[in-house]
This record gives C-alpha cells, structure tokens and sequence, in this order.
C-alpha cells in the first residue's frame, strides 16, 4: 500500500501501517521520483486523499494498482477517467460528513447574516459602552437557493425547514422525487434566493460556477454561502462584489488556494471566513477514517468497496 505523506489524519495511517504492508510516499517530488522507480511495480493499494488525489502522473508510475481509498467526498483531485479505464476500484467517504457540512453551511449563513462574529469581537473591546450594536439581517422565513442538491444539499435544505424557508435547489439535472423547486439555471436561482448556498461538487464542470452573472443576479441584498470548493466560485469577481457591496455577504469554508487566502478577502467585514473545517469534529472524522479503512478491507476481501465513487 502507497500512503503519500501527509494525506492520512496520523491515526488512519497507524492502523493502516499495522495491517497492511505500506509505503510512505515522500513529500518532495524529486524523492518521489526515485522512490516509484524502486516501489512503484509492486503496490496494489492508494490510500490519499482530495487534496493529494490519484492523477495520471502518479497512477502511470503504479502499473499493478489495484484500488484507491480516498479520505474524503472530493472527487476533482482523482483521474476518475483513467481509473476507470484501467479498472482500479475507488473508494472513497460519502454520508458520514453530510450532518457536520450542512451544520457549517447554516454556522456561516447565521454569522454573515446576523453578525455573531462581529457582535463577539463588539463585545470584547468594549464599543456596548458607546452603543448599540447595528441591526443585521433575519435568517427565519427567507429564501435559500442551494446549488447542489446530493447528498449534503439535501441535509442542508432539511436544515432550512426548521427556520421556515423556502427552498429551491439547481443540479445539472432535477432530482426525481424532491419537494423542492428546480431552477434551471444558477442565475435564476440566485435572482430568486435571499441565501445562495453552493454544496456542488468540484472539478472541471463547476469551475467558476460562480461568477459575475450569478453574483448580479443575488444582488446587494443577497448572501453566498460555500462549503464546496473554491474552485466553484470565481474569487477575483467575488472579492470586487464584497468591497463594492454588490452582494452584502459571505460565508467562505473553502477557497481558490487553499491554506492561502487573499489578503483583501481577509480585510472585508462582510464576509466570515473558517479554514475548510466543515467535517473537522471528532465524530465525523472518526467516521471517514473507519470508511476509508472499510473501503479497503472489504476490497481485499473480494467484496468490493463499501463507497465507490465508480
């Protein structure tokens, strides 16, 4: 088994050194280069994850591989086309992260909108003594627009019914069966939503989803919420809609260049900001380890993997 190094939360990677023979792949390409030269023949697994991923490079390096564990639901960092092609089985850890993401998604919706973080930061220097904190934005019996109706999409529209929201969602196509209303298009969601909320997946297909029609169309009123990928939203146009007031917030758990973060996105008071935690509690984290790990158990134990991105 291949692990590259830092890919693994260190306790996955531990209980993966104990039942299985593995390899650490070095951080530094040029040692990667010479280390998949002597190894590279004889690995059959690839535990990763998102960030790292499964691309043409690395996969030509392992002729005999057998299947991919990924630790993760992101799927824009793995060559699905070539895994398919060379019929390598790949895993990865949708389900047990839809609570906590959705949980992240109405944390920042809630922030933005009423100004928690703000309201603390009030609080601590002591401007209650001067004053009043300014009035923000209500959340209950609003409108929220979700681009992405999968797996977390639907726990997040599930969320807004307990604040009494409308909802309606965009996909590539209508999910059959939902009660919510399909928009056609990005932009006429956003022209409908008070809150729009990206929970889509990442890759090729979504890139700069989000851009200067869908930002127009939420318009000075409206909020974008992202717990998917950075890539989704064209940061360039979103910072100049923020400074500008063009949109009048932002809840941001994901970003272009991750762990960087543009210095004049940082300096905006209309946006709040957390570093790609949404599935970072104990619970849920414990879980997508125990899923990667069963992803590759149960391969080996001919029965195929639990998840299958495939």
């Amino acid at each position: 088994m291949l692990i590259p190094q830092g890919a693994l939360l260190p306790a996955l990677q531990a209980r993966l050194e104990k039942k299985y023979d593995a390899r650490i792949l070095p951080a530094a390409a040029q040692d990667q280069e010479s280390f998949l030269k002597a190894e590279g023949e004889g690995i059959e697994a690839l535990a990763t994850n998102p960030k790292f991923g499964a691309r043409a490079p690395l996969l030509d390096a392992l002729p005999n591989l057998k299947v991919v564990s990924s630790l993760g639901v992101g799927l824009d960092g793995l060559d699905l086309e070539l895994l398919r092609k060379r019929d390598i089985a790949v895993g990865y850890t949708p389900e047990v992260l839809n609570d906590c993401v959705a949980d992240i998604a109405f944390a920042l919706l809630l922030d933005v909108a009423r100004g928690i973080t703000k309201a603390d930061a009030f609080v601590r220097r002591g401007d209650w003594y001067k004053g009043g904190f300014p009035m923000t934005t209500r959340v209950s019996g609003k409108r929220l627009g979700i681009i992405g109706m999968g797996r977390i999409g639907s726990v997040i529209a599930r969320r807004a019914l307990g604040f009494d929201m409308e909802v309606r969602y965009h996909n590539r196509r209508p999910v059959e069966g939902s009660q919510f209303q399909y928009a056609s298009t990005p932009v006429e969601l956003a022209e409908w939503a008070d809150f729009l909320v990206l929970a889509s997946a990442g890759g090729a297909a979504t890139n700069k989803l989000v851009s200067t029609d869908v930002l127009n169309a939420l318009g000075p009123k409206g909020y974008l919420i992202n717990v998917s990928r950075g890539s989704v939203v064209d940061e360039k146009v979103l910072i100049e809609y923020l400074r500008d007031a063009r949109i009048a917030g932002a809840g941001l758990d994901v970003f272009e260049q991750e762990p960087g973060v543009s210095a004049e996105l940082a300096s905006l008071e209309n946006v709040v900001l957390t570093p790609h935690v949404a599935s970072n509690t104990v619970e849920t984290r414990a879980a997508m380890m125990q899923r990667a790990e069963d992803n590759l158990d149960a391969f080996f134990a001919g029965k195929g993997v639990v998840s299958s991105a495939l």
